[in-house]
């Protein structure tokens, strides 16, 4: 009985072994630090001493967008500009919040005083905070009945908010509290983890050049790692997750339960089209999934990821370790203080670039994957991560200049505006050229050469899917039912972009917080939790082991959207098929990683326009028999798109094509 695994060498072996090693150093590393935070770090950092310095804050935004794998990103300014020191708002908010932190701080022992894990020590500035509270309604109460709040400062300006409003702050507290071997000796964890991740990925990676260059599917539906779940095992895990988000959303919404609520009825209103009014219940979905629950090694490494995404994104106290190990490089390169965005933007780029060597390794006998690999990585690493540092380090706005609107949802966000306007010629540049790109740049690139321009070749989504995403590209899901649910969530995703950002620029010209009863900023922040951190990061990067690796581009990026309408409708882009060269192998639908049934169309002659197709031409890479050709022309779309081009013969007529 053949093996049904794929040969390796002793080389292979070690890299393997070496970035195992790396893994569990990287998530071990979390519970080797303790804390201990002194009264003066705490006071600066929730309530400066207008008079003193405060330390330095993290950077990058709670929430905000930050483009895939984009280090990038600004704080927003609502908060408004920093404050002067003869500036008697912050006075106030130092008598009174500082005072009321250092008291609680002292009676629950908060300082000078040292932890064992960041949850016991983000527990207790939690009941910091709720007694620091208390103190301060009482004060602003005694404020205001005395009249004696400063002219212009409203008692909102001095009360504190929702503990959930408190989390950047709490990141940056850990930052300062932390203690241990990390953050003694960052290079040596650097080494331990990235450092050693690196060389065994290219350990692992370069004895596949050695081999014969050419696709050898190497049982991708016999590991472990890569055989996928079957449909119902998909969808209960896809559920749980979705409900775990909706659930946290209640938390990160203060427990505004309405845009929750509004978000499970609309899953549920799509699950009863797709599934009652389209007739896709009772009908068993086509599915190339093993039987049962298995797949224990791709469930390990979607577990993983979702856990590092939710931390990235949700929990940042809790990854100060990490943070800690990359700081050095960001104050050698750029002079500044690292934030958990630098470290995904590092982790982002370094992923790209050595799953890119093994991309270009596996397609090599194809010079189309060869060109777009090295761009993935070139736009990576220039335009997503060196060049929003470099800006950053110039007090510039940190904008990813390849990011496009809808998918960088917060552009039209005040803040951001304000900042542009603020930059000067720079920035009036980023937002001349960010409006460009959606108005003209799109729709021409597109109907030139289709969505496969951004979506193959510049983005930082499709990069990391194409790069790191590669292994599992085989399990996304070829069915009728998954391409209704594909069209009305990604088709709602846009539109929800569109209405957001329509309110967002009303109430920026306005100057009014809200319309029809709807509160610009709650508005913002649930898009940015569901869709932006939820959906691309959770979702579509956590499930590239149990869906494929175009989980997000094909369900949920609002930009791959407005793309796909313009290609379906507009484009010269086309993939034409030979249909008579056709052995039905299977493989170019195997490695469609949108879920287009390629072979279908192949045998059946007929040439592919589809909304959802990015253009990457594995499918004509992996065809034995040059079926299948990337061509943009429109001369003759109008009947090669639409009939079925098979030949008949009869004695009457003669050899013609049937309809």
């Amino acid at each position: 009985m053949p093996s049904k695994s794929t040969q390796k060498n002793t080389l292979q072996y070690v890299g393997l072994g070496l970035f195992c090693i790396a893994l569990l150093i990287f998530a071990g590393m979390l519970a080797v630090e303790s804390y201990r935070l002194t009264e003066a770090d705490l006071i600066a950092t929730v309530a400066p001493n207008p008079n003193v310095s405060a330390p330095e804050p993290q950077s990058g935004p709670e929430g905000g967008t930050i483009s895939a794998g984009s280090s990038g990103g600004e704080t927003s300014t609502e908060d408004g500009p920093a404050q002067e020191m003869d500036d008697p708002k912050a006075r106030l908010l130092y008598q009174v919040q500082g005072t009321a932190f250092s008291e609680a701080a002292r009676q629950l022992g908060l300082t000078d005083q040292t932890f064992g894990s960041s949850f016991s020590f983000t527990d207790r500035v939690e009941e910091v905070y709720a007694m620091a509270k208390i103190t301060v309604d009482e004060r602003v109460d005694h404020l205001k009945a005395d009249d004696a709040l400063p002219e212009g400062i409203s008692e909102w300006d001095v009360r504190l908010g929702d503990p959930v409003y408190f989390k950047e702050k709490l990141a940056t507290l850990a930052m300062l509290a932390e203690r241990g071997p990390v953050k003694d000796n960052p290079w040596l964890f650097l080494g331990l983890t990235i450092g050693l991740g690196l060389l065994g990925g290219l350990l692992y990676i370069l004895p596949k050049f050695s081999s014969h260059p050419g696709i050898k599917n190497d049982h991708v539906y016999h590991s472990q790692l890569t055989r996928g779940l079957n449909v119902g095992w998909r969808g209960a895990l896809l559920a749980a997750t979705a409900v775990g988000i909706l659930l946290y959303g209640i938390r990160y919404m203060a427990g505004d339960y309405f845009w929750p609520a509004v978000t499970a009825g609309i899953a549920l209103l799509i699950i009863g089209l797709v599934l009652f009014v389209q007739h896709s219940f009772g009908r068993d979905a086509r599915d190339a999934g093993p039987e049962g629950l298995s797949a224990y090694l791709g469930i390990l490494a979607g577990t993983y990821l979702i856990g590092f995404y939710v931390l990235l994104y949700w929990m940042p106290h809790h990854v100060t370790a990490w943070v800690t190990m990359v700081d050095p490089i960001k104050r050698g390169l750029f002079g500044t203080m690292a934030s958990q965005w630098f470290l995904y933007g590092t982790l982002y780029t370094v992923i790209i670039l050595v799953m890119g060597v093994r991309m270009i390794a596996k397609y090599r006998h194809n010079k189309y994957q060869i060109a777009r690999t090295l761009s993935i990585m070139f736009f990576q690493t220039a335009f997503a991560f060196l060049i929003p540092e470099i800006l950053g380090a110039l007090n510039q706005p940190q904008q990813d200049l390849k990011n496009i609107w809808p998918l960088d949802y917060d552009f039209f966000f005040g803040w951001q505006l304000d900042q542009f306007q603020s930059a000067g010629a720079l920035g009036t540049f980023m937002l001349v050229w960010g409006i460009f790109l959606v108005i003209v740049g799109v729709p021409l690139m597109v109907h030139l050469v289709g969505k496969r321009w951004y979506c193959s070749w510049v983005c930082g989504c499709g990069g990391l899917a194409e790069t790191m995403g590669d292994p599992w590209r085989q399990l996304s899901d070829k069915s009728l039912r998954a391409w209704k649910f594909e069209r009305w969530i990604i088709h709602g995703v846009l539109l929800a972009a569109i209405l957001m950002t329509a309110l967002t620029l009303y109430s920026y010209f306005t100057g009014t917080s809200q319309l029809l009863g709807f509160e610009t900023w709650k508005v913002q922040k649930w898009y940015g939790f569901l869709i932006g951190a939820g959906f691309a990061g959770v979702v579509g990067t956590g499930f590239y082991p149990l869906m494929g690796n175009r989980v997000w581009c094909r369900f949920g990026c609002p930009l791959a959207a407005y793309l796909g309408l313009v290609q379906r409708f507009q484009s010269r882009f086309r993939i034409t098929t030979n249909g008579g060269q056709c052995i039905s192998c299977g493989n170019c639908s195997t490695y469609c990683e949108m879920g287009i049934d390629v072979r279908a169309y192949a045998q059946k002659g007929q040439d592919i326009v589809r909304a959802s197709c990015v253009g990457c031409g594995v499918c004509a890479a992996v065809c034995p028999r040059g079926v299948l050709r990337l061509e943009n022309s429109s001369v003759d779309a109008g009947y090669r798109t639409v009939a079925e081009r098979v030949i008949r013969v009869s004695e009457e007529e003669g050899v013609g094509l049937m309809g």
